[in-house]
């Protein structure tokens, strides 16, 4: 069974490492569905009857993105508040079309690890900031593994910091 990405980034062309990561995907059209968000929403109307019908059709789901503000890009949050609805995704017997599906995150950040770590400037740990997806994945009943963030993007940018990133992001989606 393929793996669904839903990649969300509001400026994919000048993504650095997101557009690398989707590059290693497309090299694997067998093994891996890319769902990007900005590409198919740009007006960030979401057809969430096709949304859920995607969703459905998958047992494994990678939410990909960069993480701004101390959370995913605005159209992912929409996303997650027009498709995960009453009815469909929790709050009836019929709900819970995503319970089981096998989720994870995959984060780029600006800054290095340490920025999130209780010593850091940020206070609190990457698992501590994504606790809310960690949360609304838990209360859909699906089965919730983790998270893989690359960090540093804003401290090396370069070429060699990137590449580096894909060995760990494909060994992420493979353990999914």
């Amino acid at each position: 069974m393929k793996t669904l990405v839903i990649v969300t980034h509001p400026n994919m062309k000048d993504s650095v490492i997101n557009k690398r990561w989707v590059e290693e995907l497309e090299k694997y059209p067998e093994k891996y569905s890319i769902h990007e968000l900005y590409k198919a929403y740009p007006d960030g109307n979401i057809d969430v009857k096709k949304e859920q019908a995607l969703i459905e059709s998958y047992d494994k789901i990678i939410f990909q993105f960069p993480f701004y503000w101390f959370s995913s890009p605005p159209l992912l949050k929409k996303w997650f508040d027009e498709v995960f609805a009453f009815g469909w995704a929790f709050g009836t017997d019929s709900g819970y079309k995503v319970g089981g599906k096998k989720i994870g995150l995959l984060i780029s950040t600006g800054i290095s690890e340490e920025g999130y770590s209780a010593a850091g400037k940020q206070k609190y740990t990457m698992k501590e900031m994504t606790r809310p997806f960690e949360l609304t994945f838990n209360y859909v009943k699906a089965d919730y593994k983790g998270l893989f963030v690359y960090y540093g993007m804003e401290v090396n940018p370069s070429p060699e910091w990137v590449e580096s990133s894909v060995s760990g992001y494909m060994n992420f989606i493979e353990k999914i």
